[in-house]
């Protein structure tokens, strides 16, 4: 981000937009103080004419990543410690704590274990510290990316009310605009050569602008749908992965109350699904259902509680009979590979560069296969730019795409992913999308776990529906 001037008044609703990497996220972590003196820095921000440091106590922010802002262990201790870092009175913390979590439609008690949380439960928590705050600016980077349909469209409803009530100051970042427009007053679009490309009414900004945002990636409402991209008329091939009554339980899960039976529910419970070579398979399902659990079950990536995860001979080779959880890391990654809900925690190099290169290095591939697996990669997720920075220091979106990248950069027959199409604008949404429909065609399974339902419209084969357990 670079060379934008921008003045925002009290009590505006604003709706940030940009191509995925363009410095959206940057500006709000700039709005909330906390840029520090990391980076190259240029002009000034002020917050009611103070440095944006100085007025933390009127700012709240969630984060992209909900994960990042949880930082106590009970739910209700999580949304209370904001109000408690700034000196709420003790006895009008928890009615705030209680309304907040009502209000994000957060179903679990006071004492829920933020660990068992899935990604978007972690938002709706997250959301809920925010809003118990009651800032006069109010930061929101994605607020709905993790959410079901059901759970999104709450969220949104709770901020339409939340706002119209008073005169709290909103900037909002959303790619997907048709659901974020009702929200706002003004929209303002970021230029990746710098400054502000478009800045006024949406229907405004929209009409006169249209055209250049869709070029950026920009989903702008109305546009011409994805096209499917239809799977050759060979049906699929054999079976790679059958999982048979799969249930998983984590460890340190609490021991159910009187009061609070449904603390014993396990995170999956009697799955049964299948995978096979040349097919796409979506699963879907509300939060909390278990679809990460499942995608890292299936994955080899934890050993379930019950039933079974079975790999055919095909896939298994050598490891025949035993399940993937139990196979060496090295073996799994090329026959496996697994992106994750969080992509930073699957980074371990210092640049872009080698972490595409180190899992075909480490599956013994020919240096200039190597080489040329990493370019390709590079080329086709729109990440050549970035192939010395530290990944830690990417967008959400662009760290995604590079998650998804290492995942592929092995070869293997079977690719999950959770959330592939977080933080994607338009853009780079079909780039991941056609990457996808080829390996598919090409006979690689694909197992995507998502609520996008126009990612699975286009792709998916069929879909696998879970319900939360019992």
């Amino acid at each position: 981000m670079r060379d934008v001037d921008l003045d925002i008044a009290h009590g505006e609703r604003v709706l940030l937009l940009g191509p995925s990497g363009g410095g959206k996220s940057t500006l709000l972590a700039a709005l909330a103080g906390l840029l520090a003196d990391s980076g190259e820095q240029a002009g000034e921000i002020t917050v009611d004419g103070l440095p944006p440091a100085d007025a933390r106590s009127r700012v709240g922010i969630l984060f992209q990543d909900p994960e990042t802002q949880l930082v106590m262990r009970r739910a209700g201790d999580d949304v209370a410690f904001g109000l408690e870092n700034r000196g709420v009175p003790a006895e009008r913390i928890w009615p705030r704590v209680r309304a907040a979590l009502e209000r994000v439609g957060f179903g679990y008690p006071l004492d829920r274990d933020t660990a068992s949380l899935s990604g978007g439960e972690q938002q709706r928590l997250a959301l809920a510290g925010v809003l118990a705050l009651e800032p006069s600016l109010l930061l929101l980077d994605e607020p709905t990316a993790n959410l079901d349909p059901d759970g999104a469209a709450l969220v949104r409803q709770t901020l339409d009310r939340s706002l119209r009530g008073d005169r709290a100051t909103l900037v909002l970042v959303e790619h997907r605009v048709a659901e974020a427009l009702p929200l706002v007053d003004r929209v303002v679009a970021l230029s990746p050569g710098g400054g502000v490309l478009a800045d006024g009414p949406p229907d405004e900004v929209l009409r006169r602008h249209g055209d250049a945002l869709a070029a950026l990636g920009v989903w702008v409402p109305d546009a011409e749908p994805v096209p499917r991209r239809t799977r050759p008329t060979a049906p699929p091939g054999p079976m790679l992965l059958t999982a048979r009554q799969l249930g998983y339980r984590y460890p340190d899960s609490p021991a159910p109350t009187r009061s609070a039976p449904e603390r014993s529910a396990p995170a999956l419970a009697g799955v049964d699904a299948e995978v096979g070579a040349g097919e796409a398979v979506a699963v879907r399902g509300p939060n909390g259902a278990g679809k990460s659990t499942l995608a890292l079950l299936l994955g080899g990536l934890l050993p379930p509680s019950s039933g079974a995860v079975v790999a055919s001979t095909a896939l298994a080779g050598r490891y025949a009979g035993r399940p993937p959880h139990r196979w060496r890391a090295a073996v799994l990654a090329e026959r496996i590979g697994s992106v994750f809900q969080n992509p930073e925690h699957q980074f371990l190099a210092a640049t872009v560069h080698d972490e595409l290169a180190l899992g075909p290095r480490r599956a013994g591939h020919p240096a200039a296969d190597v080489a040329k697996t990493v370019d390709d990669l590079l080329e086709r997720l729109h990440l050549a730019h970035l192939a010395e920075a530290n990944p830690h220091t990417l967008s959400g979106g662009e760290r995604r795409r590079l998650s998804v990248a290492t995942a592929l950069a092995a070869a293997p027959r079977v690719v999950i992913l959770d959330e592939p199409t977080f933080g994607q604008d338009l853009r780079t949404w079909t780039e991941l999308l056609d990457l996808l429909s080829g390996l598919r065609d090409d006979g690689t399974a694909v197992v995507a776990v998502t609520h996008d339902a126009d990612f699975v419209a286009a792709l998916a084969d069929r879909c696998l529906d879970l319900e939360r357990p019992a």
